[in-house]
């Protein structure tokens, strides 16, 4: 079964393992994500036939720039990071220092965190990624962002939400867990602007995409 699927003009899906558990994207030759530190060779496979021409970090969680460094460094391109999240890149553990009264962060940072990396490029609301658009949609994290494509509706939206639950595989909208999450009320309202988008085509951090912008409308609306 092949890990890298084309979902649209330019937008490619790298599956991880298991199959979609932690998903990394390429959207006009830019990698989104890069999984946890165990994923650089997995994606660097993966990628091989393709032109990777810089790499952008949805967010500064370890499962999603664990391999960030290692695969900026062997293809010699940027790392694009938000604004607000680059020092948790660049510092290994500071994004966990959000979450002082819960083991878990800690935890799944020492699992699957990787070496800290240099950003080149700080991105904010309204810069260009590609065809894409970068909105800000903190919650998650303070620095969280997505991507955003009008002319065929396609949004890449992180960990804002995922499509299903990342222990059992079921699948099924959810909310990031909110021991993950630095400010839950926030994400939230990212959820109901990113719905307000009506996007077409919803790419997640963790699990299948969907092509069902109703569904999402009604999830973010049954949150409020």
């Amino acid at each position: 079964m092949a890990m890298i699927v084309e979902l649209a003009e330019d937008v490619y899906q790298i599956c991880g393992y298991p199959r979609y558990s932690i998903n990394s994207y390429v959207i006009d030759g830019i990698l989104v994500d890069a999984g946890t530190r165990y994923s650089g060779r997995r994606i660097l496979r993966d990628i091989a036939r393709l032109d990777i021409r810089a790499h952008a970090v949805t967010h500064a969680h370890p499962d999603h720039f664990g391999a960030s460094r290692r695969i900026c460094e062997e293809l010699g391109i940027p790392l694009w990071v938000g604004h607000a999240d680059a020092a948790a890149v660049e510092t290994l553990g500071l994004m966990y220092d959000r979450f002082p009264d819960h083991p878990a962060p800690r935890i799944l940072s020492r699992l699957q965190g990787g070496p800290p990396a240099a950003v080149d490029r700080r991105l904010r609301e309204g810069d260009r990624v590609g065809s894409f658009e970068v909105l800000e949609v903190p919650g998650h994290t303070v620095g969280h962002l997505a991507f955003w494509r009008e002319s065929d509706r396609t949004l890449l939206l992180g960990d804002v939400a995922s499509g299903h639950h990342p222990f059992t595989g079921v699948r099924g909208l959810r909310e990031p867990f909110a021991f993950l999450t630095a400010d839950p009320r926030g994400n939230r309202e990212s959820i109901t602007r990113l719905a307000g988008l009506e996007p077409d085509l919803v790419c997640f951090g963790h699990g299948p995409v969907l092509r069902d912008a109703d569904r999402f409308s009604d999830f973010a609306a049954a949150l409020q």
